[in-house]
């Protein structure tokens, strides 16, 4: 591992997201109304289960470092199924319509996703705080400040 022989032994990888989930796959594909698309979700999983395997591997492989998969997943979708739980009222429609002159929704804290990719700043705050203070659901095997102790 190049990054391992300049003498890195910390690192974070961040799982994917909920894809199925995010507004550009609600509207292309035909999901049930306040439903995320299936099939997206399960690859991105089957992703996702790969990765958190191959931080197990590589914490034995390389005596020394600290390998951390971020359940980026996990909090995202806890997020979309309990929006109010985070102040969030709306999961399934982006707040810009990011074209030239559209004017962004006016409360941005509302809603989950800025565009049809992304999550809103306060949305990442959230993916962030869990990642440094959270327990091992949200962040295997450690979270991002023990392993910043190790």
């Amino acid at each position: 591992m190049i990054l391992h022989g300049f003498g890195l032994r910390k690192f974070l990888l961040g799982g994917l997201g909920p894809l199925g989930c995010i507004p550009n796959q609600l509207s292309r594909a035909s999901a049930p109304p306040g439903q995320c698309v299936t099939y997206v979700n399960k690859i991105v999983s089957m992703f996702n289960d790969a990765l958190k395997t191959l931080v197990d591997q590589l914490n034995l492989d390389y005596n020394g470092s600290v390998f951390v998969f971020g359940n980026t997943y996990g909090t995202l979708a806890d997020i979309i199924n309990n929006p109010n739980t985070h102040g969030f009222t709306v999961t399934d429609r982006a707040c810009c319509g990011c074209l030239p002159m559209s004017t962004p929704c006016r409360n941005r804290s509302e809603y989950v996703f800025w565009d049809t990719y992304h999550p809103t700043q306060a949305v990442n705050n959230i993916i962030i705080d869990r990642a440094l203070n959270g327990p091992p659901s949200d962040c295997y095997p450690v979270n991002v400040k023990q392993m910043a102790k190790m």
